[in-house]
């Protein structure tokens, strides 16, 4: 039987916001320093890896790097002026050529791996190689626009590998899961008028960007209702999450029906992240992928996730262990030692009920 597939190379762990590593320019043979005070910062996925090393649930798993996305893979999506640009700014001492998305010496290179091992998670659960698969992607993705990098994303990585995907396979029909905390602006706004790709975007309202992700925005031209946006309340949790999850983005896949399901899997929902507010758990992550892999199977649709925030490095690796254990249908013996603290602060009923109504307007105003 194929297996869950991982992807993962540690030159992705070593892109970094800062120029140098001592008073040398980092890059090539010369690993960066960690960034100090910065949010994305490798450790996050550092630690994911290991708990999986850990744990045993890679010797349970297909490993696997890629090779670098190629100029073709990149310009489906990216002007060559921009990538031209990100290039010599990489090969110097880096910079940031949009907002809030810096980076070092030699990130280019690293971004273009990081794209690879996007289109590797596809292309193998497209060829029925892998069951299913997670890439541990960095830099991530989903806020970057064609031509503008934003909080922390260089390249697109997911679209990328989606156009990639449909070059290889002709699919005609692809649906995006975005469970990140923050709007996926950057992959809302590169198939907003396209009607063979659904997004969907589960995320705190208001949070980042602050003037984005509003249920309104549903598409443009041929587009329209093919781009949906779950703005959730500061403060949700496990059950608000399962809620959306069941009443809006699966009744939306299913009546898409995509041939591919792609999680955009941000972590950054979890009750410790620095960066929002809101209180989901290393089980509401486990349930949600439970609840897509069965509406996979019921579509018969292909599945794969694309790593994208996350920034509590105490938390996330109990995040990312829970979905990958799920996908792979491999339980390890770790047991998170946040859970019950993250179950005992979970919002009140009356929050809920509140989340609900919302809910309930959302899925009227998608028609589900």
């Amino acid at each position: 039987m194929p297996k869950t597939g991982l992807c993962f190379d540690e030159r992705t762990l070593w892109h970094t916001m800062s120029p140098h590593t001592l008073y040398l320019p980092s890059g090539e043979w010369l690993q960066p320093m960690t960034t100090i005070g910065h949010a994305e910062s490798p450790e996050t996925k550092r630690r994911l890896k290991s708990l999986l090393d850990v744990s045993g649930l890679t010797a349970q798993l297909d490993i696997s790097s890629a090779p670098p996305a190629t100029e073709e893979q990149l310009r489906r999506i990216h002007p060559a002026s921009y990538l031209d640009r990100f290039r010599a700014a990489s090969a110097g001492i880096g910079g940031d050529l949009g907002e809030g998305a810096p980076f070092g010496h030699g990130s280019y290179e690293i971004a273009c791996l990081s794209a690879g091992l996007a289109i590797l998670a596809l292309d193998q659960v497209l060829t029925g190689a892998w069951a299913n698969a997670y890439s541990i992607s960095r830099p991530p993705g989903h806020h970057c626009l064609p031509d503008l990098p934003m909080g922390f994303c260089l390249l697109a990585n997911i679209p990328i590998a989606i156009e990639a995907a449909r070059a290889k396979h002709g699919l005609t029909k692809i649906a995006v899961v975005d469970w990140d905390v923050h709007h996926g602006n950057g992959t809302q706004a590169i198939f907003y008028d396209r009607p063979d790709v659904l997004t969907i975007s589960l995320h705190q309202a208001r949070c980042y960007p602050s003037d984005s992700g509003l249920v309104e925005e549903c598409g443009a031209g041929a587009g329209v209702g093919a781009n949906l946006n779950v703005p959730l309340l500061p403060g949700g949790g496990h059950a608000e999450y399962l809620a959306a999850i069941e009443q809006i983005v699966l009744p939306a896949l299913t009546r898409f029906r995509p041939e591919l399901i792609v999680i955009a899997s941000g972590l950054d929902a979890n009750g410790f992240d620095p960066l929002a507010r809101m209180q989901a758990t290393s089980e509401t992550f486990r349930q949600m992928t439970r609840l897509l892999m069965q509406t996979a199977d019921t579509l018969n649709a292909r599945l794969a996730a694309i790593h994208e925030g996350g920034y509590s490095e105490a938390l996330v690796p109990f995040c990312g262990l829970a979905i990958i254990e799920e996908m792979s249908g491999h339980r390890t013996r770790v047991i998170d030692p946040f859970l019950e603290a993250m179950e005992a602060s979970q919002p009140p009923p009356e929050f809920h009920a509140l989340e609900l109504s919302r809910l309930a307007q959302m899925r009227q105003a998608y028609a589900l």
